[in-house]
């Protein structure tokens, strides 16, 4: 992770994870940082991909308040498409990202803008929705949530007429003043009723979560995230709290049920799934139970995502050596849940 080379890539499984594809190159390791890449499968069978490029080729200087030199947060959204499941690409398009007062107060004083997202978009009331984290200081500091939307992606062919406009509005991304400076990693989920739920990670020990009434264009105050409202909090340190709605219109939830301040292997070892279900607009939760972990306590798993397939979950995680692909077990339940792992 942040080393020279880094690029996205896609690979084609026929047997629901045992086996894949050699890997097939979305943007090449000889050009320029590529990475943090989510899809987007249309009705009509495109993929769509969206990643962070460094497309003007920054190079970090040695800022002396940092130790990194990475360069994988920050240039341009990308994104491809491919018509043929994802085995050729097309040419490379960019995310409109108008300045915003976050980018003016970075080292490059919003000429460079920092960013990477890690949410798997969303369809909710005909609109596809993604969130992401921009930064307004480098490496990754006074994060807060924006979020993409399209109202015709999933219809229009032709690139140039994809329409892209982001949320909040008013000019500044989703953030809790009172949770400190690392706030990143947002992802949403559309609720029964037409609203929004958000969820993020903070370096508190506590996840922090607002919902939106009117579409995404105004939020609640952040807050950080309870089992029901007013109930016991969410633990979770400094690693991605994931989130999905299923097909059944209920909710899982992954993390990692412990306060830890910051990130690292054992505070991403074990992870632990909760079931949600919506009630009068909010999201509530059962008790987690232990979904994935390492044997190597040093190396927990992270940035999960999830796929439904014919009846069937699977969960895949990577503790950024390798990638796994679990198998929830088919009769889950809220708050009951076990896996099988798959090479």
């Amino acid at each position: 992770e942040g080393a020279g080379g880094q690029h996205v890539v896609a690979t084609i499984s026929s047997d629901q994870g045992r086996t894949w594809s050699p890997l097939i190159d979305i943007e090449p390791a000889s050009g320029p940082s590529a990475s943090w890449v989510v899809p987007l499968l249309t009705p009509g069978g495109r993929v769509y991909v969206f990643y962070n490029y460094n497309g003007d080729r920054v190079e970090v200087p040695q800022f002396p308040h940092v130790k990194h030199r990475r360069d994988d947060t920050l240039g341009w959204y990308a994104w491809k498409y491919s018509d043929d499941h994802g085995r050729t690409w097309s040419e490379r398009h960019r995310l409109p990202m108008p300045m915003a007062d976050v980018d003016r107060g970075n080292e490059w004083q919003g000429k460079v803008q920092l960013f990477w997202g890690i949410d798997k978009p969303v369809v909710a009331g005909g609109r596809v929705l993604f969130g992401f984290s921009r930064l307004g200081g480098f490496f990754q500091e006074r994060g807060e949530g924006w979020i993409y939307q399209s109202d015709n992606v999933l219809t229009e062919r032709d690139p140039a007429k994809i329409r892209w406009s982001l949320l909040p509005e008013g000019g500044r991304g989703l953030r809790g003043h009172a949770f400190g400076s690392i706030q990143e990693e947002h992802n949403v989920v559309p609720l029964a009723n037409g609203d929004l739920f958000c969820i993020w990670r903070g370096e508190i020990g506590y996840p922090i979560q607002a919902y939106s009434r009117d579409g995404g264009r105004t939020w609640t105050e952040p807050a950080l995230a309870t089992y029901s409202p007013g109930g016991r909090r969410l633990k979770n340190p400094r690693a991605c709290p994931m989130l999905w709605r299923t097909q059944d219109g209920r909710f899982l939830f992954w993390f990692h049920h412990n306060s830890f301040p910051r990130t690292g292997g054992p505070a991403r070892n074990v992870a632990w799934l909760a079931g949600g279900i919506e009630r009068d607009g909010f999201i509530q939760w059962s008790q987690p139970e232990p979904i994935c972990y390492q044997p190597d306590r040093r190396r927990g798993a992270s940035y999960p995502d999830l796929i439904e397939w014919q009846g069937r979950y699977f969960i895949s995680a990577t503790n950024k050596q390798e990638a796994r692909i679990l198998e929830v077990d088919a009769a889950l339940q809220i708050g009951r849940a076990s896996y099988r792992e798959r090479v």
